[in-house]
């Protein structure tokens, strides 16, 4: 008896795994195609196929040509290199009057912490005020101060130092 319950319990088993066999993967549509055709529509709409969202970080970073502003060794001041990227990106933003920014302030790790923090809440000041003195509302503009705390650019060199002298604007909404 004990033999024919062995027999059963393995021919269940045999015919448990039976059903299990693999079945043939589904056929999956095919990609979608990876070329773009040109705005012929005459609607100036000329990013239908790049995949830049109007409104997006792409677009900002398309428009304005970088996020970013550098500044000299303990300085604040924005110069007119500083003032040209941030012209277009005051123009960008009163293209798209539904977006706001932070605009984050960054020092190199040469001082103090509190030194740099409070340097950094100087840049990035600067940097806004001066997109307000282009029309932009203070209340779509925020600023942080990062300090020392996240640079840009690892060494302790001039070359270095002088990318994590910014203030970078990232686009909240």
């Amino acid at each position: 008896m004990a033999q024919m319950t062995m027999k059963l319990a393995l021919a269940a088993a045999l015919i448990a795994t039976a059903g299990c066999a693999k079945k043939k993967p589904a056929d999956l549509p095919p990609p979608p195609p990876t070329t773009s055709t040109p705005d012929t529509s005459g609607t100036g709409t000329g990013d239908v196929g790049t995949g830049i969202v109007p409104g997006s970080r792409e677009d900002f970073l398309r428009t304005a040509g970088t996020d970013t502003v550098h500044f000299g060794t303990d300085s604040y001041d924005v110069d007119d290199e500083a003032k040209a990227i941030l012209d277009k990106q005051a123009a960008w933003l009163t293209t798209n009057s539904g977006k706001t920014v932070t605009i984050e302030g960054h020092c190199d790790e040469r001082g103090t912490r509190e030194y740099n923090l409070a340097l950094g809440d100087r840049r990035a000041n600067a940097a806004k005020n001066y997109l307000v003195s282009r029309g932009i509302s203070a209340g779509r503009v925020s600023t942080i101060s990062y300090g020392k705390e996240r640079p840009a650019a690892q060494g302790s060199d001039e070359s270095a130092w002088a990318e994590n002298r910014r203030a970078v604007t990232v686009l909240v909404n």
